[in-house]
């Protein structure tokens, strides 16, 4: 037992006293785990031993690779004996469960200190006791994961449908929006027809207006130029030719009898919006039945909202006139 705990303690770091983890050799020749050092020089100007208090040549020390090694297969055979049910410490068959610190001991460990005034009971009830109580856990725990995975099912489901939702969704408000903007492009082809087939009108009135302007000029031109010549010749003459010239003085032109001939603001302009947005909310009233995906029922009272609002903004101001 004293060779035993004497060879545990010979592999047991001086700061934390259990088995070396990664030891480092500080120039001193004593060895701590890494871990261990850099806890204890954190924050301290002087690097010392932990146990003989001389300071270190280097804040960096290497790792005691034998130390490691000797360490490492210490824990192996540790383990392998535990496995086997021989005891890591004094190397005694186990045949005792302590229920204080939950663990297999031997005879020799039951009558330690370590153990002074703990319960004991044999291994084989606590295993029975001990399997009781994991399989109360597996149970809980295997009903847990078949929650965890028809929870997930589920989300990749979801997930699935919402990647499914947004494709369809986005391919209809593509299509949606395709008529609309074929409708906005019929309409305003319409209206630019209407638009040109006005402008030639209005313009073959004003080559006929031009045309008559044109005669009157030439005719006022000729009547100008013959009483200028009647002003200048003999007395006789111009008495003789006065009675026709004055007729002829008093020409009065015909008066234009067409209308003003512009295109206006208002023919094309006025309410403009609020036609083609009326024109857009009835087209969807047809279409958008099988769409409410889309829009949802909201949208016609949207749309209201903004032909109320347009109809206000869109009339004409009595200064356009």
């Amino acid at each position: 037992m004293a060779s035993r705990s004497s060879a545990e303690e010979d592999l047991s770091c001086p700061v934390c006293y259990d088995i070396f983890i990664n030891p480092v050799l500080l120039s001193c020749s004593h060895s701590v785990c890494s871990s261990c050092i850099k806890r204890v020089w954190k924050n301290k100007t002087f690097k010392e031993c932990p146990v003989c208090r001389r300071t270190s040549s280097t804040d960096r020390p290497p790792i005691n690779l034998a130390l490691r090694n000797m360490c490492e297969s210490f824990k192996q055979e540790k383990k392998q004996k535990s496995r086997s049910g021989v005891c890591s410490v004094h190397n005694e068959t186990i045949k005792l469960f302590c229920l204080d610190d939950q663990q297999p001991v031997c005879l020799v460990c039951r009558d330690s200190r370590k153990h002074t005034n703990h319960r004991f009971c044999p291994v084989d009830e606590a295993v029975v006791d001990n399997k009781e109580i994991l399989k109360a856990s597996l149970e809980r725990l295997q009903k847990e994961l078949r929650i965890s995975v028809n929870r997930g099912q589920n989300l990749c489901e979801t997930t699935e449908e919402i990647k499914f939702l947004a494709q369809s969704t986005e391919t209809q408000i593509k299509d949606e929006f395709e008529e609309l903007h074929q409708l906005l492009h019929d309409e305003e082809a319409s209206r630019i027809t209407v638009l040109r087939e006005e402008e030639e009108k209005r313009s073959q009135r004003m080559k006929k207006k031009i045309k008559g302007t044109r005669k009157q000029i030439s005719s006022l031109t000729i009547t100008i130029r013959d009483i200028e010549e009647q002003m200048k010749a003999e007395d006789a003459s111009f008495l003789q030719n006065f009675k026709v010239t004055l007729q002829r003085a008093q020409y009065i032109p015909d008066p234009d009898p067409s209308p003003s001939v512009a295109i206006t603001f208002t023919d094309h302009l006025t309410n403009l919006k609020l036609n083609v947005l009326q024109k857009m909310q009835d087209n969807v009233g047809k279409s958008g039945r099988n769409s409410t995906a889309m829009y949802g029922r909201g949208f016609p009272k949207l749309a209201m909202a903004t032909l109320s609002t347009l109809s206000h903004t869109s009339r004409p101001s009595h200064h356009s006139h």
